[in-house]
């Protein structure tokens, strides 16, 4: 199961990537293996040495009891703090976004791909819609020879 931010790569130039542990509960894991995670409107901020995911969605567990979770909790992610340190760097001095492109298990363990990401325009916006319809005609001409 994998739960993918689409909008990412629409409103971002991703630079780079990571991958990164989340601290959960058990409801929230039960979510996940679902499919009932939203990945939309989040983003991580460094804060103390310590990176936070905001504004993710994890739907309540049909079958949890008083024991389920906050749909919108900040959930800590586990990364080296060498990786911290270069993220909140360039976050602080650059400008860059860290932005979540999608979550995923390894092992039975749910990890999620972050991405340091910088802002796109709306002419950039647009010149990716183009290459995207010119993409799937090339495709789409080729199918048919």
């Amino acid at each position: 199961m994998e739960i993918l931010n689409r909008q990412a790569t629409y409103n971002y130039f991703v630079e780079s990537t990571y991958e990164a542990g989340l601290v959960l509960t058990g409801t929230e894991i039960k979510s996940i293996r679902n499919g009932k995670c939203n990945l939309k409107d989040s983003y991580v901020i460094i804060k103390n040495n310590e990176a936070y995911l905001l504004n993710t969605h994890i739907a309540l567990y049909d079958k949890g009891n008083i024991f389920n979770h906050d749909e919108k909790r900040t959930r800590k992610l586990l990364l080296h703090k060498k990786e911290i340190l270069k993220l909140g760097d360039k976050v602080n001095t650059q400008g860059y976004t860290i932005i979540p492109l999608k979550i995923y298990f390894v092992n039975g363990k749910a990890k999620i791909l972050i991405g340091l990401c910088k802002g796109k325009k709306n002419y950039d916006k647009k010149e990716t819609l183009k290459e995207r319809d010119i993409l799937r005609e090339i495709n789409k001409s080729n199918k048919f020879r």
